[in-house]
């Protein structure tokens, strides 16, 4: 399974150096390879079998049970996923992968980075993780790789260790390794070397780690195998490696013989379906209320016994109902919080007008009572979270909206392409969270819209109504931070319709439109090289505007003007 770099081969045939040459993952053995299984580490009582530097928390005592017993193994045979992992002692930025992982602190800074990245990738990668605003522990952000073979650089942060926190030491970690892959998939890429994430420094054992790394990479192949073509374990020592080449038998089982072994020495616990670990007093338990017939309050009171509750609350024969137990507040929760929120808007819209004048002209519902500040945080954090929480590839990449670059005066870019709005194809609901995400990192600061309204006059638009909403739900920063929104190729309809939104919705955000008739006009605004256009907007500007020159600056007067280019 092991190739070390002093044998490792390059295509040329010359020997290479792990810390200095490039090397492909055609060099790099593959865990499913015939050529690797001379032996597993776990027959007879060799050395490999005993080999642990420290007691493993994870490891249980399974006596001298060897047989299954008609057990179904947690981590079957799956030659598709086993054909996606390996094992390389080396540097993972010496990788030409898609993306490498970087162990490092909150702050992301050089000095408590992988050793030696920065200094292969160069400076411009420590300069873009100043820009980042620090990294959570158990997450991930992602950044480009400069001087590295790979494309990209996934920077996560390893939790510290201490046996009484042992469990949310584990599911940290576990999601470190979660949050890289998951970065790994949104950003278009398939292949990923990781080192060890975590140091010495954070007193981090290395066998539970790796039990940790490893079954959560299993787990998320199980679920994404489709979107992943490699995943690497990279080394750095030999106590490392030969770890990794014990523990990853146990996951990854090649073979049945490999899977039955497997079965007589993994953990007790393995973790759930992400490979966290489970803990029985923290989950919730819901279950139905018991019916209970309505009691004449006339009548001889009865005595009921009622079951004790998982919560270790018991109440016995009691003369009152169930409901006198029962905090309104809580049982408040049943129902949907966004539900309840759009049905009371809705009543209260209703109750402050007998018709909707906004919904007679078509232009949806306008009415509702305005959100308190509070109220918008509330609803922009409950959004986000959920989210967060969902698979939007769909969205994604339907390429509706979408990063740029920065614009002339260095404000980040949002592109949002008109023609590829289609309501018919597009859940509205789920957009709104696409829109939310996307936007999460931006509204922070000073930031700048984009639209290609090229095409789009064809589709059919949302009402006012919906945007309205989906203002309301971006928040105030959103509102005080857009410094301006651009729209190309604006037709009378679109005018109209942003009128109606400065009249009607919000004319603090609506009059920072600036209408931009021909793309030459949209690069002295933000420059060709920060936009990713579809091929028919350049058409459509074509045949619009042939050869006629450039338009002067239509801005409003309370823009500033910028000096020609």
């Amino acid at each position: 399974m092991y190739r070390s770099p002093e044998t490792a081969v390059l295509r040329g045939g010359m020997p290479l150096n792990s810390s200095d040459g490039v090397v492909g993952l055609d060099q790099v053995p593959c865990w499913s390879d015939t050529e690797q299984r001379s032996s597993s580490p776990y027959e007879g009582d060799g050395p490999a079998l005993s080999y642990s530097y420290f007691s493993d928390p994870l490891a249980t005592s399974h006596g001298d049970e060897t047989g299954t017993g008609g057990v179904v193994s947690r981590f079957p045979v799956d030659h598709e996923i086993n054909s996606k992992i390996y094992l390389w002692r080396g540097n993972p930025w010496n990788l030409e992968v898609d993306a490498v992982v970087n162990s490092t602190n909150e702050s992301l800074d050089e000095a408590h980075s992988s050793p030696g990245l920065h200094a292969a990738a160069g400076p411009g990668l420590a300069e873009e993780c100043a820009t980042l605003g620090g990294c959570r522990t158990g997450m991930a952000k992602v950044t480009n790789a400069y001087d590295l073979p790979a494309r990209r650089v996934i920077h996560t942060v390893g939790p510290k260790y201490a046996i009484k926190y042992h469990t949310a030491a584990e599911n940290a970690l576990s999601h470190c390794y979660r949050s890289c892959l998951e970065l790994l998939i949104e950003n278009g890429l398939q292949s990923i070397a990781t080192g060890c994430i975590y140091t010495e420094a954070k007193n981090y054992p290395r066998e539970p780690a790796a039990h940790v790394s490893i079954r959560t990479v299993r787990r998320f192949l199980e679920k994404h195998k489709d979107k992943i073509t490699a995943v690497v374990f990279c080394t750095s020592t030999a106590s490392d490696t030969e770890i990794y080449k014990r523990l990853l038998p146990l996951y990854f089982p090649r073979d049945k013989h490999e899977e039955e072994v497997a079965m007589s020495k993994l953990p007790a616990d393995v973790g759930d379906e992400n490979g966290e670990t489970i803990i029985d007093e923290r989950k919730i338990r819901i279950k139905p209320l018991p019916v209970i017939s309505a009691v004449d309050p006339k009548s001889p009171t009865t005595e009921v016994d009622l079951p004790i509750s998982d919560v270790g609350m018991t109440v016995k024969r009691s003369p009152f109902q169930v409901d006198s137990y029962l905090d309104p507040a809580f049982m408040s929760l049943i129902k949907d919080p966004d539900q309840r929120r759009k049905e009371q808007w809705e009543r209260s819209a209703k109750n402050e007008s007998g018709f909707n004048c906004a919904k007679l002209l078509g232009f949806g519902d306008l009415g509702g009572p305005p959100l308190t500040a509070a109220q918008e945080y509330s609803l922009h954090a409950r959004y986000l979270a959920k989210a967060n929480s969902l698979n939007l590839s769909e969205i994604a990449e339907m390429k509706i909206v979408y990063r740029g670059g920065v614009d002339s005066e260095g404000h980040p870019v949002m592109v949002v392409v008109g023609a590829h709005f289609l309501l018919r194809c597009l859940e509205l609901e789920r957009f709104v969270l696409y829109v939310v995400k996307e936007f999460e990192p931006l509204i922070h600061k000073p930031y700048t819209i984009v639209y290609f309204h090229s095409a789009a006059s064809l589709q059919m638009q949302p009402d006012l109504g919906w945007m309205k909403r989906l203002q309301q739900i971006l928040g105030r920063k959103h509102q005080r931070n857009l410094h301006a929104i651009y729209v190309l190729h604006p037709t009378v309809g679109l005018k109209a319709a942003v009128f109606a939104l400065q009249m009607l919705v919000d004319g603090e955000v609506w009059r920072k439109v600036v209408y931009v008739d021909r793309l030459l006009q949209l690069f002295r605004y933000v420059p060709r090289e920060q936009l990713t256009i579809p091929d028919f907007v350049f058409q459509h500007d074509l045949e619009i505007n042939g050869g006629r020159g450039v338009i002067v600056d239509p801005r409003p007067k309370y823009f500033p003007q910028r000096p020609p280019a």
